[in-house]
């Protein structure tokens, strides 16, 4: 007899949907917990600026319109303290926390064929059983902390963005280095760049950024309340998962003139919809350098010295081959007299010394050292975890050259073990609550059926997850997407394989290939 119906890892918006969904069908359900709250990714991420680059009445949960019309969004793009405080007031609604085990780390899965069950234990030395378990541990939780010579040796303060504490950090009249400019260096920096003596950015790779326009959200979020359904049904349908007029029209088709006005109206408007503006901007080189120019040439009007636009201006890599940073003012911050570059292609880091950071031929000083350098995305979470089927293999092991499962839902080997959001789902690609509802939603009607028909036993069939890999990369290879050194790919993690993990064909397909397996009795899973 297990200890429980199922195990749910992870309590950021997905495990706490899918622990409310479970607990109203009656399911036996617990959540195992890492950090001391709910909150997930805006649990641990509470570094300077940190925000949502989706907008606040769309990054939020759609299955209670109670919730929607009680809920005030002060801003268009939502903070991390707002948006912690939305997982908390939702914890606190439906009275979650009393299923869940805070300060706990799943570290072993291992399965019992012949008891048909997961036994699941944490660091604490627990053990739980579990006929399901769910892995509702997120595409962006693992951190990437990169080595770097002497880094023991530095004098003074060292913060990770993806672990900022949670009491903050006094900044103001320090120098600064800052390493990184994904999203999380471009918050980062904007934010502290007013108040620190000192900022010098460490640059490999600059980002394209698209305005958010930010602020306040009355207009916004009263029209949302008035159409929440309207806005859900289009979203659920859309490529992105949010409400994006996704353009129909060829750009290398269009006349140049129309093509700047139609940029200039989506820069205009702000937010992730620049690059859904032809269809055909991830798919053509010559339509997507188009877009890719119109945003340096934004870069320049913003940044008063020409060289330092051109080191700010991306040229290694397609437009939106990896995520678009949104930001609120990250490139006029380089105006600033007390702001500095480091091109580390041209100025290598050598060492992290006792004083600073050796780059290139120049000893530079700090206070203060913050990494943003990122996360070990779309598998690290599972693969932080030693999970094993039942002949003792490892999805580590299984994984070894990419991931591999039946639309990013559950891997073959491993029955009875589902993931939110996993790889080869649209997941990274979306607006992350659409995709989260969706598969929470997927997963709970699949452990109904079980229930209904007598059965305990699901996992998908070898030929049809080669099938979903093979299409996952098919789909993929049809744009640009796997043309850059990025995240998606894993090429932010030393000796990992480069795969295009993520599912490019967007949400609305995806959806309706996940309805149509559904209905067609769970296709491609055996299930007994």
């Amino acid at each position: 007899m297990s200890d429980h119906d199922v195990i749910i890892i992870g309590a950021g918006f997905a495990g706490m949907y899918q622990l409310h969904r479970l607990r109203r069908l009656g399911f036996d359900a617990r959540v195992i917990e890492a950090g001391d709250d709910v909150g997930g990714t805006w649990y641990w991420n509470r570094y300077p600026g940190a925000r949502c680059d989706i907008e606040s009445v769309e990054y939020s949960y759609s299955f209670d319109p109670e919730l929607e019309q009680e809920w005030d969004w002060s801003e268009r793009y939502a903070a991390q303290p707002e948006l912690l405080s939305y997982a908390q007031h939702v914890a606190q609604r439906y009275d979650l926390r009393k299923d869940i085990a805070f300060n706990t780390r799943v570290e072993t899965l291992t399965w019992d064929g012949d008891g048909r069950q997961w036994t699941v234990t944490s660091d604490d030395g627990t053990s739980r059983t579990a006929q399901y378990v769910i892995a509702a541990t997120g595409c962006l939780s693992v951190p990437s902390r990169p080595q770097f010579e002497g880094l023991e040796d530095f004098a003074g303060e060292v913060y990770w963005t993806s672990r900022w504490p949670h009491e903050g950090v006094d900044l103001a009249g320090k120098r600064v280095a800052v390493i990184g400019t994904g999203s999380s260096g471009l918050q980062t920096i904007t934010a502290i760049a007013p108040v620190v003596a000192e900022l010098t950015v460490f640059q490999r790779t600059p980002s394209f950024a698209v305005p958010a326009h930010n602020g306040p959200n009355d207009e916004r979020l009263a029209d949302a309340r008035t159409r929440y359904r309207e806005i859900r049904e289009y979203s659920r349908m859309s490529r992105t998962g949010f409400q994006c007029h996704s353009g129909t029209r060829s750009l290398v088709e269009t006349e140049i003139d129309e093509v700047q006005r139609e940029f200039g109206k989506r820069w205009a408007d702000g937010g992730l919809c620049f690059s859904s503006a032809f269809k055909d901007i991830l798919k053509d080189m010559k339509a997507n350098e188009v877009a890719a120019e119109y945003v340096r040439g934004r870069i320049r009007e913003k940044v008063k010295d020409p060289q330092l636009a051109e080191k700010l201006s991306p040229r290694t890599y397609p437009i939106a081959s990896k995520r678009m940073c949104v930001d609120t003012g990250y490139f006029e911050v380089y105006n600033q007299d007390n702001v500095s570059l480091v091109d580390i292609n041209e100025q290598p880091i050598h060492r992290i010394t006792r004083r600073g950071i050796v780059a290139g031929e120049t000893r530079h000083e700090f206070d203060v050292i913050i990494f943003a350098t990122g996360f070990d995305a779309m598998t690290g979470a599972l693969n932080a975890m030693d999970i094993r089927s039942g002949d003792g293999r490892s999805l580590r092991e299984k994984w070894a050259h990419g991931p591999r499962t039946y639309l990013g839902l559950m891997s073959a080997g491993f029955p009875n073990l589902f993931m939110i959001t996993g790889p080869q789902s649209p997941s990274v690609l979306s607006n992350m609550m659409t995709s989260i509802e969706y598969h929470v939603d997927w997963i709970t009607r699949a452990l109904e059926y079980l229930r209904e028909h007598g059965l305990n036993r699901m996992e998908p069939a070898p030929d049809a997850e080669d099938n979903w890999v093979n299409t996952t990369n098919d789909v993929a290879a049809l744009t640009v997407m796997p043309q850059a050194a990025s995240w998606y790919m894993g090429a932010n993690i030393p000796g990992k394989q480069r795969v295009f993990m993520p599912f490019a064909g967007g949400v609305g397909t995806y959806k309706q290939i996940g309805d149509g397996v559904a209905v067609a009795h769970y296709h491609g899973f055996e299930l007994s």
